[in-house]
Formats: structure tokens, sequence, C-alpha cells
């Protein structure tokens, strides 16, 4: 890929990783960082990136792991802070107004909240979802299954009553 042809595709590219890197993680802040340091990442190796050999699915597991990575991090930090002398205060709960949805997907483990991001905001099939992740075919419906069933159940109203049957 050359630098044109680099620049082009982050241009396409890094608004769209990021909505579904922020939908996988629920921290906007962390997907656009995450996004940034993989597309940095590309750049070292944009010869090697092929347009028809999905960038876009290298970027975003790229920063998927690094998200992940950086989880790890930040438990293992908090664990070590517990365990010395000086354990954080109090800690704000998140903006009370954030996206429904965001906050539904926020409740699903992980994995079925990145298997539902793949599949429907990246529109990527279960196979391509499985190449991606390592997963099986199997798993990657189950987890479809189950991720939206949990969305279901926390997505309804409960003003809303249902008519009974007559």
């Amino acid at each position: 890929m050359t630098v044109e042809e680099f620049e082009e595709f982050y241009a396409q590219a890094v608004a769209r990783l990021t909505g579904q890197l922020y939908v996988m993680t629920g921290d906007l802040q962390e997907a656009q960082d995450v996004v940034q340091e993989a597309f940095v990442k590309a750049w070292v190796r944009r010869g090697r990136l092929d347009r028809d050999g999905s960038p876009e699915a290298w970027i975003r597991t790229v920063a998927w792991r690094l998200a992940v990575s950086r989880w790890r991090f930040r438990r293992r930090s908090a664990d070590a802070w517990r365990r010395g002398s000086g354990a954080p205060g109090h800690v704000e709960p998140p903006d009370p107004g954030q996206v429904v949805l965001v906050d539904a997907l926020r409740q699903l483990p992980p994995q079925q909240r990145r298997t539902l991001t793949l599949h429907y905001l990246c529109d990527l099939t279960v196979e391509q979802i499985a190449g991606e992740t390592g997963l099986s075919g199997s798993t990657i419906k189950t987890h479809l299954v189950r991720g939206r069933a949990a969305l279901a159940h926390r997505l309804r109203d409960p003003r809303i009553e249902e008519a009974p049957d007559v």
C-alpha cells in the first residue's frame, strides 16, 4: 500500500473503526487511543497491507488486542495499588448521560460484546468473525444468540406492559 493509498484508507476507516471499538470497549477515549495506535503499527507495515487482504480487520484486531492489554495492565495496577498503602478514594460513577445501548452492551461479557459488534456494526459473517477472533463458528453463533437475548432483556422498556393474551 502506497503512502497515498494508506492516507485514503485512514481517512475512510478511522471513524468507522473508532466507533466499532467504542462499542466493543464502552470507552470512547480508549477506542480513539487504541485505533490510533493500531494505525501507527499499520503505517510501519503499510507495504505489506493489502486492500484486498482486509487491512481494516487487521487494524481492528490489533486495536482490540491493545485494549485488552491495557485492561490487563490497569487491573494489575489496581490490584497492586490495593495491596499497597494508598488505596484510591471514591471513584465517580459513569456519566448518567451515556447512551442506553452502550450501557446495555457494557453489561455483556466482553466476548459477546465483541462478537455482536463485529456482526452488526462491522457487518461480518460468522465465518469472518471466527477468522478474526480465532473462535469456532458454533461459538460465534452461541455468543450472538446469547448476546441478542441479553440485550433484548436489558433494552425492554419496563413502562410498556405487554397486552395479556385474550
